[in-house]
């Protein structure tokens, strides 16, 4: 039988290690660490950002952490630790995992940016594009 999305959470789960909001918001200050937000780029416009946080779609993050792919992006062959999160902290919980296998030191954010808005820490307006 196929594997749903609760199971290929709960495989995520057994494997990444998650922070809190908290805990993210503190590891922003480490130069050794990089918050990713995986969410759409709507999403961005409309709820705002993690100041300093890079954006990588999640459509494009194996593309842009694989060195022999044509999109990838050098913050990725860093030798940092990279936390990722969405808007709910299930998208990036899975992305986490992705990025663990593809070689990364990689961390999910419980919550996501849901959970870093409701704890009052630092938002950003991201700018419309065109």
């Amino acid at each position: 039988m196929a594997k749903g999305y609760k199971d290929l959470l709960a495989e995520a789960e057994a494997v990444v290690t998650s922070v809190t909001p908290a805990e993210a918001a503190a590891l922003r200050e480490d130069p050794g660490v990089v918050l990713v937000d995986i969410r759409d780029p709507r999403e961005l416009e409309r709820e705002g950002v993690i100041p300093g946080a890079f954006h990588a779609p999640r459509g494009m993050l194996e593309f842009w952490i694989d060195p022999e792919s044509p999109y990838h992006k050098p913050v990725f062959a860093e030798e940092k630790t990279f936390v990722f999160f969405c808007a709910g902290g299930l998208r990036s919980l899975l992305a986490a995992k992705v990025a663990q296998e593809m070689g990364l030191k990689a961390r999910s954010m419980r919550e996501g940016f849901g959970g870093w808005k409701a704890a009052g820490l630092p938002i950003a307006e991201k700018a419309a594009r065109g």
